[in-house]
């Protein structure tokens, strides 16, 4: 057996197919002379753009619009001067395209690499991705391709690229197995999109399995299994066929109300990034959309959104819940989100620096534009207003005054605005959670960010490999800080949610319950299987177990004890 990062939940059982690229000999030397390898340059450049281009749409159609983004962004690279510009630099000192193009890219991988931030790092995959595809469409290669597998197969690589993961042939894929990677890198994320089990920095896989051999992967433990037994593949095809039949038995859900055994009515919904997910989490019966994130509208563009255009995103989400509660994140930039249309200062610690509401605050017009466009989309549903990483009233209070200027000048214009809209704050600073009781007489409701309450309550960089195993949502210290936030919105008279990762964890979820969350909100994905466990569980059993698991000294404590609701 073999142990890596299971990044991408479920179970696969098929033959490897090893994706092995050739390895690129670069040629030295002056080529054709310098027009010619000028002209070899934009002519592979053109191509390339085309075929990213090609590659969002499909993505987009096939996948989702967060992974489309990943190929827009590529295109935007491709199609930078500043790019371009060293490379022909290169030729017209005498050197080929292939080399120019080779030692430019080299220059922009090794920048990456030595970034502090994790998610950064990962982006200089991105780079020897189009360093490759340059090369390779000059000098005329052809690679193997994923896109036309011979039937259902695990394929096992060193690295598989953006590209090369948007090409796959879903169909024939029953999971992947990378030898390199972290949680955020763009296997990783298209892996989950497109629902494939996935395996990342699995060392040594493509020297150990054989091509064609039987291997069975778990998505979820991180295992790759090979020279199995027919006990073993026997096991495995009866844990395949309990996921697929309970997938489907998921599906009744969907029109089912989300309340426990007891009686006790629980909200189930939806975090989304794009308008167009809003109309899936409506069809699968989401409750509402508990968080939308707005940066998608900011992404991968040179310029920053109009006040019309960020107001038909949101009337679109708004009107596809048909009247369901929809909260709307304002801009949260900054840590490891950038925008080309803004550029941030660089900082040693930017998850502790410029980001969210310090940048909104900072740049008032940037707030009022969103402000706006959010107070005009309130007219046509539910929509509801939520400010990020709030870490002191003074912030929350700063934040209301902007958005007071905004119905000043609607009021004096007649500019029509739902007059009662409601406006709440993620609880993600350990500074929140504790203030919370003070918090809560500024707002009509929490929403609490586990992916940030953690990282920030134990120190942890969640992208950070060398030290994920001491992130945890099951953390004592986190779930008494959740259990305060709680206590102190109800103690308000306000509801309390969660859109962080947590509020989709079938452990956690009984204990949740107990503390009182009026609300869970998480992907797509977990949806339905959080509802099915809702509705199997006694809240008052629950709400009793609260005291008993709070007591726990350990994070396996926690996991024992929750193990037994």
């Amino acid at each position: 057996m073999l142990q890596g990062l299971g990044v991408s939940p479920g179970i696969g059982l098929a033959p490897a197919y090893k994706y092995v690229k050739q390895e690129l000999i670069i040629p030295e030397g002056p080529g054709k002379g310098r027009e010619a390898e000028k002209s070899a340059f934009e002519k592979a450049l053109a191509k390339i753009i085309h075929d990213t281009q090609r590659l969002a749409e499909n993505a987009k159609k096939n996948i989702g619009d967060k992974e489309a983004a990943i190929f827009e962004a590529h295109t935007m690279i491709l199609q930078d001067p500043e790019l371009s510009a060293p490379i022909l630099s290169s030729i017209n000192d005498g050197d080929n395209a292939a080399h120019a193009i080779s030692a430019n890219f080299d220059s922009l991988v090794a920048m990456f690499e030595e970034m502090d931030d994790a998610y950064m790092r990962e982006r200089a995959a991105d780079m020897r991705d189009l360093k490759e595809r340059l090369i390779t469409d000059l000098l005329g290669i052809r690679f193997r391709t994923l896109s036309h597998l011979p039937g259902k197969c695990i394929i096992i690589a060193r690295d598989l690229t953006p590209s090369d993961t948007a090409k796959i042939d879903k169909a024939n894929v029953a999971g992947i197995v990378n030898e390199v990677g972290g949680r955020t890198s763009h296997t990783a994320i298209m892996a989950r999109a497109m629902g494939v089990p996935a395996v990342i920095s699995c060392t040594g896989a493509i020297e150990t399995i054989e091509e064609g051999a039987l291997i069975a992967i778990d998505g979820t433990k991180g295992t790759v299994e090979y020279n199995l037994s027919d006990a073993q593949i026997a096991s495995f095809r009866e844990e395949i066929e309990e996921i697929d039949k309970e997938n489907t038995s998921l599906e009744r859900y969907s029109k089912m109300v989300s309340q426990t055994k007891d009686g006790k009515l629980i909200e189930i919904a939806a975090n989304i990034g794009t308008p167009g997910e809003a109309k899936h989490a409506f069809e699968i019966g989401a409750d509402g959309i508990g968080l939308f994130r707005s940066e998608f509208l900011y992404m991968n563009r040179d310029t920053l959104p109009d006040e019309d255009e960020q107001f038909y995103a949101y009337k679109e989400a708004v009107m596809a819940m048909c009247g369901k509660p929809v909260i709307v994140r304002t801009l949260d930039i900054g840590g490891d989100k950038k925008l080309p249309a803004l550029p941030l200062p660089e900082e040693d610690n930017p998850f502790l620096g410029y980001r969210a509401i310090r940048i909104s605050l900072d740049r008032p017009e940037l707030f009022k534009t969103q402000l706006k466009a959010l107070l005009r989309a309130s007219v046509f549903g539910k929509l509801k207003i939520m400010f990020p990483m709030i870490s002191s009233l003074e912030e929350l209070l700063q934040a209301k005054a902007v958005l007071k200027t905004c119905t000043d000048e609607f009021d004096k214009s007649g500019t029509l605005y739902d007059r009662g809209i409601q406006i709440g704050i993620m609880i993600e600073i350990p500074a929140a959670a504790i203030q919370a009781g003070t918090l809560a007489k500024e707002s009509d409701f929490f929403s609490i960010g586990t992916n940030d309450l953690i990282q920030y309550t134990v120190a942890v960089d969640r992208g950070n490999d060398k030290v994920s195993a001491l992130y945890s949502q099951y953390h004592p210290a986190v779930l008494r800080l959740i259990q305060g936030t709680i206590f102190a919105a109800h103690e308000a008279g306000i509801p309390c949610g969660m859109c962080g990762e947590a509020a989709g964890d079938p452990l956690l979820i009984p204990l949740l319950l107990g503390m009182g969350l009026d609300e869970f909100s998480m992907s797509a994905a977990s949806l339905l299987h959080a509802r099915k466990r809702i509705t199997e569980l006694d809240y008052t059993r629950c709400k009793r177990s609260v005291k008993k698991i709070l007591d726990s000294s350990t994070i396996q404590e926690v996991k024992d004890k929750l193990m037994t609701l």
